[in-house]
């Protein structure tokens, strides 16, 4: 009798794990519905979300096991409430670039996830430790976001990883390696693919990185800030095929025993500062692509390898130091296209020979000591031979002797045996020559084979493989058209998709988001001719009407089994559920009391009441929804500003007649309630002209609003950029950055407690209808409470590239961190440079190029031309000086913000401005931008984030 007591127990646990599970995944659902703007039209007819009919849901035994919805258009972020997913196995949320903030610690629960993919979205903020949770996750793809800081070690612990892609982000820190009972990277036995390039990792290549257990095929490294040596132990990893560490500031030897990745066939080491001999590349027999370029290694003659590696299709080695004569046979390596030697020492006589690779197609020796070529005939090859002896003699006029005209690469896919159709506007004609709106994006291949743009073949057989895979897929493709390659910046190889739906002339959500997994997914394949690559859709904006079903997809069958059990014996347990739910609502009632200060702390707020419970306010003033409701003309899509990863901004107009604009939390988001009334109590204690006032809250039926007065002319990056199309020369800038001095230092010396901002940056300060400067969201800021408080020991938090480095070392927190924070914006004024870009930082880049025995110490090249003539700028050389003041390693060394605005009102002075005023009545609101033209500055994520994020432009992969 007791064991069968204790079998209708399990079972009746069983189903109530069952049911809860169901129940709640239904809940998280409907959380990212209410979080999320623009999703599918059948999220909205109110069936079960499992039963089949929302798009880019899959279900097993009515749980969630999938999330595809790339390409969707989705704007908000990515609450916590994912984490309420368990059995969750999918996550694909790629190219949709307004899903922005931070990525919630809570995916660390999503403990079956085997794919996580955010291609190419707006995330921004640290990647989380709990990452290294997801023991199941195979494919990590977080690349062409914004986020910061360092790599994570808890990936270490992703033992069935196979792909990991971090590219394209804002990564900083070294590489992390186990140690102990640290996890590292190292630990990635099973992983082929290391994607980190384009970010800012700095510091050594550790040796303890790479061991002879790793099976990775694709080492991508490049375009960060990598230094000391290549370690040997990178010999290792004999699994290798692609090898990029490219653009870092490598130096020392290239190990010898490199020659023992016999696989490799693409090999980046370019414009490092390596030394010593030529790397000896002998038994590289498979290598394609060679790029050794812009280092510093010894005095040499050509390699005798040049000639044995038979796979060569690229070889580039300018300016590497090569002398002597280049060997005939090199230029019959039966594949080779693309030869750059130029900028070295070869010397003597060149002899192409009389049988020359078919492919061979640019040869660049420009710049080198070739006195006489042996010209046998008549060749297609483009040969460059300028800046040799023998283009110097008088009367010479060989066309090898100029440089040749650029010519850009035109290819597009042609028709298929039909003629082009006239089609309407928006409508595409496909290679079968109908009228179709196409999925549209780029490919970025990394590392491609070969270097010629103009062998239109090898386009038309990445077609073909393109068209077989979508087919064995099941895939809605009628036909698909590449244009434009091109080689960028990175020596990526760009070409455009289009992919043309059948039945047109539009594809549907499923077939979209069937297309976005399979690119952000890595799914298709292309031959080793392409190798890696990276995909960038743009939006698909054209989907079919939907029909009253509500899906236009298939749909999937969930099993119900579940549901059936729990009917059956629901009668017979009715009386033991009652009492479980009762111990439980028992057990959880603590819990929910302590918590609910840290959920609701207004909860019990009486707006009579002097209780801690309540926000202590000093002018700002508690709006009801409905006013709000009313003063937005009911949050109308015309009253729409910009938006946020945390919600909406909308411009609204009081009674009285004064413009606001309005931030409004989400709705279904239960964070931050307490950051919320803390950052309330804080800007409700602060007025001054030079910083953007808060006006009052609204914490009523659910909402989280914050109304600050509106400031008409955006933000002080929108004019630098030109984006905003006011013009700011000299004066102007000066009196911005007066103006911003002017408010930081009232928050310094004049609140009460002091107050550090912790965020400045151009984006946070914003511009009113005569450009008086106002320093905005105070989202991060931090209030020094004690009398004699000299720093706040806090996590690090704020924008890269304006982040004070005493800070970010030590994590205590000064006012002179926003010294620092202002001294990059102070350059950023005269540069209209960002403070990171392409590696580069500002403070380093203006250090470099002064030059204080010259005129406006020799900074021409680096200034912003728009901002006036050089004998208008009278001060700048005072300004640059206080600006490196401001940046100074240590806070010591900095000034107080009382001594910057002293110092900038007599530049103001020495220029014959008057400092006392704002702005001259000439500019006024006729400066005012309309509608959507740029994202709003209270579109800022910070101020219900507390991230330290900011608010990317519109993503343009590299």
């Amino acid at each position: 009798m007791g064991a069968r007591i204790c079998q209708l127990l399990v079972v009746i646990f069983i189903q109530i794990s069952i049911t809860t599970g169901q129940n709640n995944d239904r809940e998280v659902l409907q959380a990212l519905k209410n979080y999320w703007q623009n999703t599918p039209p059948s999220w909205d007819d109110g069936s079960d979300p499992c039963g089949g009919s929302w798009d880019g849901i899959r279900c097993t035994n009515s749980r969630v096991t999938a999330i595809t919805l790339s390409s969707m258009n989705l704007v908000g972020g990515l609450p916590g409430d994912i984490g309420g997913l368990t059995e969750l196995q999918i996550l694909d949320l790629s190219y949709n670039t307004g899903l922005t903030g931070s990525l919630t610690s809570q995916v660390g629960n999503l403990k079956k996830l085997t794919n996580l993919l955010l291609v190419g979205c707006g995330f921004t903020g640290p990647i989380p430790d709990s990452i290294g949770n997801l023991e199941r996750l195979r494919y990590l793809s977080l690349n062409s976001n914004g986020f910061t800081g360092p790599i994570p070690a808890s990936i270490g612990n992703l033992q069935n990883l196979y792909w990991l892609d971090l590219s394209a982000n804002k990564l900083t820190g070294s590489l992390p390696v186990s140690n102990g009972s640290k996890p590292g990277l190292d630990m990635l036995t099973h992983a082929k693919h290391f994607h980190f390039g384009d970010n800012g990792l700095s510091g050594n290549i550790p040796p303890g990185l790479f061991n002879s257990n790793m099976t990775l095929i694709h080492l991508l490294f490049e375009n960060n800030e990598l230094t000391g040596s290549i370690p040997n132990t990178l010999g290792l990893v004999k699994s290798l095929e692609v090898v990029r560490l490219d653009r870092n500031g490598l130096s020392g030897i290239v190990p010898s025993n490199i020659n023992n990745l016999i696989n490799v066939t693409e090999m980046f080491l370019s414009n490092n500062r390596l030394t010593g001999v030529v790397p000896n590349l002998t038994g590289m027999s498979l290598l394609n692509y060679l790029d050794l370029s812009n280092n510093s290694f010894d005095p040499s003659v050509v390699p005798s390898w040049f000639t044995t590696l038979r796979a060569l299709t690229t070889v580039k080695m300018q300016s590497t130091n090569l002398g002597g004569e280049l060997p005939v046979d090199f230029f019959s390596i039966p594949q080779l296209q693309n030869v750059d030697l130029s900028d070295n020492r070869l010397n003597g006589t060149l002899s192409i020979g009389s049988n020359p690779s078919t492919q061979l197609q640019l040869v660049d020796l420009r710049t080198n000591q070739i006195a006489s070529f042996t010209q046998r005939r008549q060749y297609s090859i483009e040969l460059i031979l300028v800046d040799n002896p023998l283009c110097m003699e008088s009367g010479v006029t060989d066309k090898y002797c100029s440089l040749p005209t650029t010519t850009n690469a035109s290819y597009s896919t042609p028709p298929n045996n039909c003629v082009p159709p006239s089609c309407s506007s928006g409508l595409v004609s496909s290679p079968n020559c109908q009228c179709a709106f196409p999925y549209m994006g780029s490919f970025f291949f990394k590392a491609p084979s070969f270097s010629s743009l103009g062998n239109y073949t090898i386009y038309a057989s990445l077609q073909d493989q393109l068209m077989t895979f979508f087919r064995k897929a099941n895939l809605p493709v009628d036909s698909v058209a590449l244009k434009n390659p091109s080689r960028n910046l990175d020596d990526y190889l760009v070409i455009n998709l289009e992919v043309y739906p059948s039945p047109g002339p539009s594809f549907n959500r499923t077939g979209i988001v069937g297309l976005g997994f399979a690119l952000s997914n890595q799914t298709f394949k292309p031959t080793k001719d392409f190798n890696t690559y990276v995909f960038m859709s743009t939006n698909y904006d054209n989907f079919l009407p939907e029909t009253s079903g509500g899906t236009s997809g298939t749909k999937h069958k969930s099993s119900n089994t579940g549901i059936i059990i729990g009917s059956a014996v629901g009668g017979s347990v009715l009386v033991v559920l009652l009492v479980l739910a009762a111990m439980y609502a028992f057990n959880q009632r603590k819990q929910v009391e302590r918590t609910s200060q840290q959920t609701q702390p207004f909860a019990h707020w009486d707006q009579t009441s002097k209780s801690g419970d309540a926000p202590q306010l000093k002018g700002a003033r508690a709006f009801t929804f409905e006013e709000l409701k009313k003063y937005t003309n009911n949050f109308s899509e015309t009253n729409n500003i910009g938006v946020g990863g945390y919600g909406m901004v909308y411009r609204g107009s009081l009674p009285n007649g004064q413009l606001i604009a309005i931030k409004r939390a989400r709705q279904g988001s239960s964070q931050g309630g307490l950051e919320f009334k803390t950052e309330i109590e804080l800007l409700s204690r602060v007025h001054h002209k030079n910083l953007v006032g808060l006006i009052g809250f609204c914490f009523d039926q659910g909402e989280q609003m914050l109304v600050y007065e509106y400031v008409v002319n955006g933000t002080l990056k929108d004019s630098l950029s030109g984006k905003s199309g006011i013009r700011l020369d000299w004066a102007r800038r000066l009196k911005i950055a007066l103006g911003a001095a002017r408010g930081l230092q009232y928050l310094h010396d004049l609140a009460d407690p002091p107050i550090i901002h912790r965020d400045v940056k151009t984006n946070n300060i914003l511009l009113d209808e005569r450009l008086v400067a106002k320093v905005a969201d105070f989202g991060l800021s931090k209030p020094m409470s004690g009398a004699n408080q000299t720093h706040i020991t806090t996590q690090v938090k704020g924008t890269m590239g304006y982040m004070d480095p005493e800070y970010y070392m030590t994590q205590q927190l000064t006012e002179k961190s926003d010294v620092y924070s202002f001294g990059v914006v102070m350059l950023e004024l005269i540069t209209a440079r960002k403070p990171i870009e392409k590696s580069r930082y500002i403070v380093r880049e203006v250090k470099q190029a002064m030059d204080k025995n010259k005129e406006l110490y020799g900074l021409q090249d680096v200034l912003d031309p728009t901002i006036g003539l050089s004998s208008q700028l009278k001060g700048l050389e005072r300004f640059v000086d206080l600006a490196l003041r401001c940046v100074e390693e240590t806070g010591n060394q900095r000034p107080a913000m009382s001594e910057v605005v002293k110092e900038l009102e007599g530049i103001m002075a020495l220029g014959g401005f008057n400092p006392g005023t704002q702005s001259s009545s000439s500019t006024s609101a006729s400066f005012e931008t309309s509608g959507k033209d740029y994202d709003h500055p209270y579109s800022n994520d910070s101020l219900f984030a507390y991230s330290g994020g900011f608010m990317p432009p519109k993503l343009h992969p590299k």
